[in-house]
């Protein structure tokens, strides 16, 4: 849509000298619930008709960019088309992950069925908003402990000092960096760690958030209100987030302990991973979302890449047969090799160092590293035998409030069992990154008696050879999926079913149909199997 500049911010007034304000169309040009760029002062604008309204915000997505007018648009709610964050369109604040900012604000003004949108000029370069945060108060004695350094732990703390808590805010993490996006580790193996922080050391000292690194929490005193550090320190709290998350779960056969076998946790993991495998050979066990990534990078970088599966086909239980061989078919036209319906008997070595994988079947492969992904364990062994109840799978038990057994004591992230809404309140353990994020937020509200529930409707998205899939809703124990498009040009959209019912969604190359997805399970509308079987997709369409 053409943009004119002028000198006012409305007809027959004078100009204001402290904005930029540009004519973005007619009122006609945009119908209730309709969106579109606008470009203002060279900023790139979301104008929003909705609910009778006319609204500007900035229209690139604070998490990675994305463009959130090829979003979904959902009454006053903006969901980004790439990876699930949602915005107000009225004051462009954050509402779901990921991402951490909320977006600039823009005034609207309609003159004579004319429609201006005006900047101010100190905001003309600014893409992310942060909320205000308050800091810590001399006179309040109360303090909140969060252990564990990542998404979940970050989201608690700003969200804490967002809503003016004033007391002690400590996070501990077991690792040496500040919180960082650890999605990005098994994508871009080589990751500068600087890039890849999620708040610089500056931003915590502002907001008096104290983040201590390499220190690890070896057992929980509920009844005293304190954690011992392997140190040997006590920290006493009054109020505790546990948000450890969870550690792969090792290989377990004859020399798993050899050098060359390796997992993926720490951005120091994902460096020694890239470095190890240059030029060299490289067997990755599992083909879930880690190994499938790490097989991706590592196509063009090791000598050979070969991946070993007890399934059928990679994603099986997840995506499913059809999606999964052709993933299969994308890399193995990259050399990638794959040994499915196998696994591993033994690792075998030369001077203490990996040379070869002996599979189940007989197969051996030459090998230099060893990349072991089938699965994580969560991190609660200095909770075991305490007063927070866990579950079978040694999860964290918590409710909708992200409350423990424990009253003082709440969970958060991957280390959580929680009952999921949108499966009529299933316990569920899922480690996706926006989750985790949602939870922190909604355990800080509620350390605040807030009683708020967690809704978030779970998210998360895979990257393999540059091509972006995405996922929402929760599919496991699904019975049949119906799919659009064509898989095997990688242009697909998928509706997983159970019970007559879309229950999960996945996509390549079909934005924004998964946010689309989400945002009708956020609303509570019922996706039929015979909706998604339908060849007329008009009812995706958001109103």
């Amino acid at each position: 849509m053409s943009v004119r500049e002028t000198g006012a911010s409305s007809v027959g007034k004078p100009p204001d000298q402290d904005e930029v304000t540009a004519e973005v169309c007619r009122t006609s040009d945009l119908q209730d619930g309709q969106m579109v760029e606008v470009e203002v002062g060279e900023q790139r604008v979301l104008l929003v008709r909705s609910e009778g309204e006319f609204s500007a915000v900035g229209n690139l997505c604070t998490h990675y960019g994305a463009p959130l007018s090829k979003g979904a648009l959902w009454g006053s709610r903006v969901r980004c088309p790439w990876h699930g964050a949602c915005f107000n369109v009225k004051t462009g604040d954050i509402e779901e992950y990921p991402g951490l900012d909320s977006l600039a604000c823009h005034k609207v003004t309609v003159e004579n069925n004319k429609v201006f949108v005006s900047i101010s000029r100190k905001s003309l370069k600014q893409v992310k908003r942060v909320k205000p945060m308050g800091c810590r108060v001399a006179e309040v004695n109360h303090t909140v402990l969060l252990i564990g350094g990542g998404p979940a732990s970050l989201l608690c703390a700003e969200t804490l000092r967002q809503e003016n808590y004033g007391g002690r805010i400590v996070m501990v993490s077991s690792e040496d960096l500040l919180p960082y996006d650890r999605t990005k580790l098994s994508k871009v193996l080589n990751v500068d760690w600087n890039s890849i922080l999620l708040r610089q050391r500056e931003f915590f000292q502002q907001h008096d958030i104290e983040v201590w690194t390499q220190k690890q929490v070896e057992s929980v005193d509920t009844k005293q209100g304190s954690v011992t550090l392997s140190d040997g320190s006590v920290l006493h709290y009054d109020q505790l987030l546990i948000a450890t998350g969870c550690r792969p779960r090792p290989i377990s056969c004859p020399g798993a302990d050899l050098r060359g076998v390796r997992v993926l946790q720490t951005a120091a993991d994902a460096l020694d991973i890239h470095q190890a495998c240059q030029g060299r050979k490289a067997v990755i066990i599992g083909s879930s979302f880690i190994g499938m990534e790490v097989a991706s990078y590592l196509q063009d970088k090791a000598s050979s890449v070969a991946v070993v599966s007890s399934s059928e086909v990679p994603y099986q239980r997840t995506l499913g047969t059809e999606i999964g061989r052709a993933t299969m078919k994308m890399l193995g036209e990259k050399k990638v090799e794959f040994y499915m319906c196998d696994g591993v008997a033994e690792i075998r070595g030369e001077n203490g160092q990996v040379r070869e994988v002996v599979l189940k079947s007989g197969i051996v492969l030459p090998a230099d590293v060893v990349v072991v992904g089938i699965g994580v364990t969560p991190n609660t062994d200095f909770l075991q035998g305490g007063a927070v109840e866990l579950d079978s799978r040694q999860a964290v038990i918590a409710d909708k409030f992200m409350r423990t057994t424990v009253p003082s004591v709440f969970s958060a992230g991957d280390v959580t069992s929680f009952p999921l809404s949108l499966r009529g309140n299933q316990r569920v353990n899922i480690g996706h990154w926006q989750l985790a994020q949602a939870q922190g937020r909604i355990a800080a509200l509620n350390m605040l008696n807030r009683q708020v529930q967690l809704n978030s409707i779970p998210f998360f998205w895979t990257v393999l050879l540059g091509k972006s899939l995405r996922y929402t809703g929760y599919g496991e124990g699904y019975t049949d999926i119906v799919l659009k498009g064509k898989v095997e040009e990688m242009k697909f959209l998928a509706f997983y079913i159970k019970d007559g019912e879309v229950v999960a969604a996945a996509s390549l190359n079909h934005d924004p149909a998964v946010s689309q997805v989400a945002e009708r399970m956020a609303a509570g509308k019922l996706i039929t199997k015979a909706q998604a079987e339908s060849e007329d997709l008009s009812w995706l369409t958001l109103p």
